[in-house]
């Protein structure tokens, strides 16, 4: 095990959220959106208020967690979020942005700003706003015997540029394909594989390196609105950062399955309903419902997954407004 010089017995706990139905938020993004790309509802729509029953997760699930850091674009704040709660600091991009690059809609450009949030920990967990903890969860599920960070990978391999069209390939592909490039001239070429979804262990001194170690890139990154082929992902890019410099592990197969599921939200309820229930008897440490469903969510497939979080989460957090109600 870790000593506690290593693995601090507290972390915090970072989370990057959008709702696309705040008011002004469409015409904002309206204003500056150029392709079907842009304007992808899956990663700013949050009909089912995954975020809320995460922090539900961690709180059963992830003793370890000390604070609760929200970064998400002004005005915006979870309406069942309790802002006044100790452990809670909501951040807005400006805080941390250059506002020449604001507003953003690029989630590559605003992880890339993580560490450079005030107040988190020297080392602290960066969640998506659709992952839960599925499962008891210590911050020593994430660090291997010496201490170095575990890595989760899926046995596939990452894309490089010369598998994809650049024309009709999606920004994130050809992303990937970008940080492979500039990996592969700061160490030694090689095909890397892709990551399994799930939560970051991010110590922020590491992370910082490795944008300045990367300069063209995180700047191409930061100022870009949205996606593009030249951004690079942070949430890949640092753990492969970690592993060229020796200071992460890639964790083996089993261990990936047992700390990271995935399932992908989708209008057919068959599969939606398959996916949960795979879920629900794996009971991974952590798990990822992505949104899949496009411009139309599936009415029934929406109250499915609503109830089966409800299910799995009944108990409000200390995170939550004690006026705040659950939709229907």
């Amino acid at each position: 095990m870790p000593d506690t010089a290593i693995c601090p017995d507290a972390i915090d706990v970072v989370y990057t959220w959008v709702d696309d139905t705040f008011p002004g938020y469409a015409d904002q993004l309206g204003q500056y959106a150029a392709t079907g790309h842009d304007r992808n509802p899956n990663r700013t729509r949050d009909n089912l208020e995954i975020l809320r029953f995460s922090l539900r997760s961690l709180e059963r699930f992830a003793p370890f967690v000390r604070k609760v850091h929200l970064l998400t674009c002004r005005p915006q704040v979870p309406g069942w979020l309790d802002t006044e709660h100790p452990d809670v600091v909501v951040h807005h991009h400006d805080a941390v942005m250059d506002p020449a690059i604001l507003p953003t809609f690029n989630s590559f450009a605003i992880v890339s700003h993580l560490a450079k949030l005030p107040g988190v920990s020297e080392r602290f967990l960066y969640c998506e706003d659709d992952m839960l903890f599925l499962n008891d969860a210590r911050l020593a599920d994430f660090l291997s015997r010496d201490g170095r960070a575990k890595i989760f990978a899926k046995a596939r391999l990452a894309p490089v540029h010369s598998q994809l069209k650049a024309d009709t390939e999606t920004p994130w592909n050809l992303a990937l394909a970008t940080a492979n490039v500039a990996l592969d001239r700061e160490f030694s070429p090689h095909r890397r594989r892709f990551l399994a979804h799930g939560p970051r262990l991010i110590e922020r001194a590491v992370f910082e390196e490795m944008c300045d170690r990367f300069p063209a890139e995180i700047a191409a990154t930061r100022t870009a609105r949205f996606r593009t082929g030249d951004n690079v992902p942070p949430e890949y890019l640092y753990p492969h950062y970690l592993l060229e410099t020796g200071r992460a592990v890639l964790a083996d197969a089993t261990d990936s399955r047992r700390m990271t599921g995935y399932a992908s939200l989708e209008n057919f309820l068959p599969w939606t309903w398959y996916q949960l229930l795979r879920l629900d008897r794996q009971r991974p440490v952590t798990a990822t419902l992505n949104d899949s469903f496009n411009k139309a969510p599936n009415p029934r497939v929406v109250a499915h997954v609503r109830n089966t979080l409800r299910g799995w989460f009944p108990q409000p957090s200390r995170f939550e407004r004690a006026d705040a109600t659950l939709p229907g």
